[in-house]
This record gives C-alpha cells, sequence and structure tokens, in this order.
C-alpha cells in the first residue's frame, strides 16, 4: 500500500503529534536516534499476507497489507507518559480505524499493540493496522493485475458459435453398434453482440 494518504492522514487527524510523523524504517534506527522528537510516530510498512485465491478459473487473491506505527514519547515521568499514550493510542484509532487508503482497500482494522521499550528517558510503543485487497480485477474493463489476466486479454473476442448436430438416432443399420453415422442432421448458429 502506498504510505503517503497514511501520513497525510495522521498529520491532519493527529493534532497531540503536532505534526511529528514520518516514516520509519528500523525500529533500531530509531531506537538509537537521540535526537527524535517527543511525542512522535513513525509509520512502517510491514507486510502482506497473502491468501488461497477465492476463484477456481482466475485469480481472485485476498492480500493483507500490514503496517505499523511506533510512538516515541519522553518517559522523564513514567506515569504521564503512560497516560498520554493513551490518550495518543485513542487519536491514532479515530484517524485510522476505518479510513481507506486507496480506492482498491478495504477499511484499516487495529491489529493490536505492545510496548516495545521503556527507560528512563523515552517509551516506544508499537501499533499494528492491515488493510486488504484483491488481486484479481473485479470487471473487464480494469487493467489486468496479473499475467493470466493479460493472457486473457491477448485472446481474440468470442463473436458467435456454430454447433453441428450428428444425432445417435437413428443409428446406421451398416455400421456394427449404435452410434453417429457421421451426417450432419442439425445445424444452427449464434452470434453474440456486445
Amino acid at each position: 500500500m502506498k504510505i503517503s494518504p497514511i501520513l497525510t492522514q495522521l498529520r491532519e487527524q493527529c493534532p497531540g503529534l503536532a505534526d511529528h510523523i514520518a516514516v520509519g524504517v528500523d525500529l533500531a534506527l530509531l531506537h538509537d536516534n537521540p535526537n527524535l522528537p517527543t511525542p512522535s510516530a513513525h509509520v512502517t510498512p510491514l507486510a502482506d499476507v497473502a491468501s488461497a485465491s477465492s476463484a477456481q478459473n482466475l485469480i481472485l487473491q485476498p492480500i493483507r497489507d500490514r503496517f505499523d506505527i511506533v510512538l516515541v514519547l519522553d518517559a522523564a515521568d513514567a506515569t504521564k507518559a503512560l497516560d498520554l499514550l493513551h490518550d495518543l493510542r485513542a487519536e491514532l484509532w479515530r484517524a485510522l480505524v476505518g479510513f481507506k487508503p486507496g480506492n482498491d482497500y478495504s477499511a484499516i482494522v487495529y491489529d493490536g499493540g505492545e510496548l516495545v521499550s521503556l527507560n528512563s528517558s523515552r517509551a516506544f510503543y508499537r501499533l499494528r493496522f492491515f488493510a486488504e485487497f484483491q488481486l484479481g480485477r473485479n470487471l473487464p474493463d480494469q487493467p489486468a493485475q496479473s499475467w493470466h489476466e493479460r493472457e486473457l486479454d491477448d485472446l481474440a473476442s468470442f463473436t458467435g458459435a456454430t454447433v453441428r448436430v450428428d444425432a445417435i438416432d437413428p443409428a446406421d443399420p451398416n455400421l456394427k453398434r449404435p452410434g453417429p453415422d457421421g451426417r450432419v442432421e442439425l445445424t444452427f448458429s449464434g452470434d453474440v453482440t456486445p
């Protein structure tokens, strides 16, 4: 998922973070940076988890995009830091839970949180979120999202069919067993117009 809509949503909806919202690539780098402003939030794309296709003859695969938000808090007063954590966590839920990060995505869901570290100067708290989308298009006029869809797009359009019927009965008495005799008894055609 694109991270920009999430950053924009947080910046617009989380006044308690005072625009201290950024992309956090690595928790270890955040932990070792003494100049991080507090409180601040760092958004990190985490993983995508794919489920089996829900169709047998094409690809319709649910994908869950997961991301973390790490809150960095001043922990000089641990009680104050944990109270602020409670308020900021609720602010993040109001900003993200139910928000759709793109047209193809479901609403964002909260997946839990945990205290990463707490020392005499800073506290790090991780909140996990996810949103889902489908790999595989819903409508034929949408662009191909998989090799299979590209292959199907390259096929000629179906314009119609002609059916020739060689009936089993009446059976040809010259054959040793009953069956089609090679003569076409019925022919019909159907055209498809979009």
